[in-house]
């Protein structure tokens, strides 16, 4: 028996998304401290959400050979 695709597991509900929540987007404007105490919470201002790039992967597989190489050159020398 297969699954509805409206229930997923946990980690594709933490992906990035492009819509905030409200109370999101107030935490975001107070952080940026654009937030004024007792102001109604509806006719938010937009508030910028970017996805941050990870892109370790391939700059750990180059410094590993790099290591590798370095480590190798250093131990017949010694």
């Amino acid at each position: 028996m297969s699954r509805d695709k409206s229930l997923k597991s946990r980690s594709t509900l933490a992906r990035h998304r492009n819509v905030l929540s409200r109370e999101e987007r107030i935490k975001t404007l107070q952080e940026l401290d654009r937030w004024e105490e007792g102001r109604s919470p509806l006719y938010l201002p937009k508030v910028a959400h970017r996805k941050v790039a990870v892109g370790g992967k391939e700059k750990k597989k180059k410094e590993e050979g790099a290591e590798t190489k370095e480590g190798a050159a250093a131990t017949p020398a010694s």
